[in-house]
């Protein structure tokens, strides 16, 4: 027996996308997302509502970095989705977060989270979506197994939107596209 929900975002995982930008005057800002997703070979799309300043931000440089939340920095992460820009200019400050500059777009990287999209703006579609360009991506090498990303270091997170908790990504349970006999 199945129970109905109803339209809900009930999807697992949900991405925790923490976007970083820099405003008109250059100070680095943040917010906390879920509403966003791969959706081309090299395409990312982010749901925002236009008040939020990280929108403005993107609009006026073309330029973003998706920073992907991990257990480590939940706290931080979350503070970032509740906090605004427009009401404190300044709330990367409390996050205690090491920031540089993206080599390739104009928009911050946030150091203390380990994987990185750097991304351009290539349009905002018909129905207000943001879709972006992926122009690099980077990782710390801390989180590198073998030369490639190893979840298990990462420690990504994923929002629970059933539920309102974070989630850790969790263990492998098998290989993806080979040859399966059922």
């Amino acid at each position: 027996m199945r129970k109905n929900f109803g339209a809900k975002t009930y999807l697992y995982p949900q991405p925790v996308l923490i976007i970083s930008t820099y405003g008109e005057d250059g100070t680095p800002d943040a917010m906390n997302a879920a509403w966003g997703g791969i959706c081309d070979y090299n395409k990312i799309m982010l749901c925002l509502s236009e008040g939020h300043k990280t929108t403005q931000n993107i609009l006026k440089r073309k330029a973003f970095v998706i920073n992907v939340a991990d257990a480590d920095n939940v706290a931080a992460c979350d503070y970032v989705g509740m906090v605004s820009a427009n009401k404190v200019p300044d709330k990367l400050a409390a996050t205690g977060w090491k920031l540089s500059k993206s080599q390739f777009v104009d928009a911050p990287v946030i150091d203390s989270l380990k994987l990185a999209l750097e991304c351009k703006l290539d349009k905002v579609d018909e129905d207000g979506l943001i879709i972006g360009e992926i122009v690099n991506v980077s990782a710390d090498e801390s989180i590198l197994t073998d030369g490639k990303i190893d979840p298990a270091l990462l420690r990504p997170i994923t929002f629970d939107a059933a539920n309102g908790k974070y989630l850790v990504i969790g263990e492998a349970v098998g290989d993806a596209f080979t040859t399966s006999k059922l």
